[in-house]
Formats: C-alpha cells, structure tokens, sequence
C-alpha cells in the first residue's frame, strides 16, 4: 500500500496561527507535513485560506466544526466554504452536554448525524464525529462510542483521536476493526502514563497496529497528528516537528 499523507491538526499550534497563520503554514509544509486540519479560520475567508494552501504546498484534510454549521441552513454554507478550502471533511469534534448525557441522547444524536450525513451527501461532503475522553466512558452499560456509531450509517466518518481515548481509560485500537472502512481520517496522539509531553511514538501507543488495522480495514485516507501539551507559540511548533520525525522513524 502507498504511504499515507501525514498532516497536522491546526489547534496544536493554534496560538502561532493567531499570532502568523501565514508563517505558522509555511513553518509546517517545511517540516514536511501534507496537510492540515482546521480548528477555526482566524478571521479569514475561504479564499484567503485556501491561497495560503496552495503558496505552500498544502491540502485540506478537513475541518472540525461544531454541530449547528452541519444542520439546516448552516449546512450548505459550511459545505461551500469546504469546497473552497479543498476537502470534504465536516467532522464535528465534541458535542453540547444535552446531546451526551445518557445513551438515550447519544441514540438521538446518531439520528441527526445521520439525517445531516445523508443531505451532505448532496453537496459532496461526509460528516464525521471526533472523540474525546467521554466516549470510551461505559454509559448505561455501553460505550457511548458504539451508541452512537452503531446507529449511525458507514458514511459517517469515524475520526478516531488515539490519545484521547485511551485518556478516557478506553482501547480505541479495537473499534478501527469493528467498525471497516470508517476510519477515514485519523488522530495520531501519544498517550503516555509516565511522561505527560511524549512525542508521538515516545509513548504507550501500540502504532504498528494502529497503523496496520488504518491500512488493512479502517479506509484511512489520512493521519493527522495533533499535540496539545503545551501552547507556547514556538514550542508547539517544535513538538510538531518532533512528532513528523518520529513517524518518518517509523516508515510513515
């Protein structure tokens, strides 16, 4: 299989790109990133970021936006706006305390992704659900993360963040297997219960198998490293760095 393009969730250095987002996206197409992720424009428009892109090389590998920019009315001009920056990823990356609070309300909220997933469809974009701590948290005797995937559709994008799950005291690593072809896009955190600033691969993770279950059965079209240790501009930027080499180390 052919390597996979490596790229960096934005709000790992989200304080660099408030200060030189133009700077802070050249700084990550030199260490050798492919991609990125947006958490937030920093005021700028579609045009103005999809320019940035292109002047260094850089695709989309999504965005996280909140739940309301995927329903109703929101949901073609979030779709727009994607279309511009150059990708199809509407991954929404947490959820308000009324959609999560019992397996009930998580069944309610696979229902809306469901409904928002099958008119992105028309715009051509996917929508997708982005894991914290909580989902890998038994509720009412099941993981919210099998609440709610096993009722939503395979269209629904399985964004599975390593780090975070295993956080939650959960093993994300199973679920890639679980749920085939729906791992398109992925969060290469460390995790680690010794040194609280790991690297990616200086931690607990098993990535060999993370990797080989991604490009066996999970789909996955990108790996997206996120870091979220420290947000001093500068050091940020230099543990991004960090975790690129380590995954280069590791054939990646």
């Amino acid at each position: 299989m052919a390597r996979l393009p490596i790229a960096l969730q934005l709000y790992s250095v989200r304080n660099d790109c408030e200060l030189d987002l133009p700077g802070t996206l050249k700084a990550v197409a030199r260490m050798g990133y492919e991609g990125v992720e947006f958490a937030g424009y920093y005021g700028r428009s579609a045009q103005e970021l999809r320019a940035m892109l292109d002047d260094n090389g850089l695709k989309c590998a999504g965005t996280h936006t909140g739940l309301n920019t995927i329903l109703g009315d929101e949901l073609e001009r979030t779709a727009e706006f994607a279309r511009t920056l150059g990708h199809r990823f509407l991954i929404v990356p947490g959820l308000p305390p009324e959609r999560r609070s019992s397996r009930e309300a998580w069944q309610e909220t696979a229902r809306i992704f469901t409904e928002a997933s099958a008119r992105a469809k028309q715009y051509g974009m996917v929508v997708g659900y982005h894991n914290h701590a909580i989902e890998f948290q038994p509720m009412d005797g099941e993981l919210p993360w099998d609440t709610f995937f096993a009722n939503t559709p395979k269209e629904v994008v399985m964004q599975v963040d390593i780090g975070n799950a295993l956080h939650g005291g959960g093993d994300p690593i199973p679920y890639i297997q679980r749920y085939p072809g729906r791992a398109i896009t992925v969060h290469v955190k460390e995790h680690s219960d010794t040194n609280d600033l790991a690297l990616v691969g200086e931690g607990d993770v098993d990535w060999p198998r993370v990797f080989d279950l991604c490009e066996t059965v999970g789909g996955t079209e990108w790996y997206i490293v996120e870091w979220e240790k420290v947000s001093t501009p500068g050091e940020t930027l230099k543990a991004v760095d960090g975790c690129l080499k380590n995954l280069r180390k590791m054939g990646k």
